[in-house]
């Protein structure tokens, strides 16, 4: 156990998620997604504003930004740890990069210069797994939601791996996911999704959505 706990103190996050970005094309990963179908439904439930100051946190290359933009999104934020994978998406993307603001930082220690509208974290927060880094993700989300805003999250959920890209992770259910946040937030809701990999394994994941109260 002791030798285990210094492997995960000794850890490198940064320098592992640079070398699965260098050396992996984007449908070689697990969390590939060529339509990001769970999290647009939201962004449409919601009924968002094109204004809405919206951030995809660990949102690496993935397509979820694509799509924003697409669906006329002017104030949109993407944050991963791997400047790689933020090169990557800004390569894709082309002139429309410059309609993103993009952020190189850690989530665990990320310390936001706005407040967001719609904060969306599909798979980065399963990776924290040290109480202090979860405690620290917490209290950013606390204090850079606004009043009546908006935060989805989506982890592995009980019945999904309990490891991913080689890395231990936290499996969440929607009652531990709430009791999480219930202090701030209002669930709205959480639902259970099947994700296919490129490898046709399936992974299952819980989503929950949630609404910051006001007075919080």
């Amino acid at each position: 156990m002791a030798n285990k706990k210094r492997m995960m103190e000794n850890f490198d996050r940064k320098k592992h998620w640079e070398n699965i970005y260098t050396n992996k094309r984007i449908d070689e990963v697990s969390w590939f997604q060529p339509t990001p179908t769970t999290s647009l439904d939201f962004v449409k439930q919601f009924d968002l504003p094109k204004k809405a100051k919206i951030i995809d946190i660990g949102g690496g290359d993935s397509f979820f930004v694509d799509h924003l933009i697409d669906m006329g999104y002017q104030d949109i934020t993407v944050l991963d740890i791997s400047e790689k994978a933020i090169k990557k998406a800004r390569q894709r993307l082309g002139e429309n990069a410059r309609k993103v603001k993009w952020i190189v930082a850690d989530a665990a220690n990320f310390n936001p210069e706005d407040k967001y509208d719609f904060w969306h974290d599909r798979a980065a927060f399963h990776f924290l797994t040290n109480e202090k880094e979860i405690e620290s993700y917490l209290k950013t989300i606390r204090s850079n939601i606004k009043p009546e805003g908006y935060l989805v999250i989506g982890t592995f959920s009980e019945q999904g791996p309990k490891k991913c890209s080689g890395i231990e992770i936290n499996q969440y259910s929607e009652q531990t996911m709430a009791k999480l946040l219930q202090d701030f937030f209002e669930k709205i809701k959480c639902i259970s999704v099947d994700h296919k990999t490129p490898f046709d394994t399936i992974q299952n994941f819980i989503f929950c959505s949630f609404r910051r109260l006001e007075t919080a």
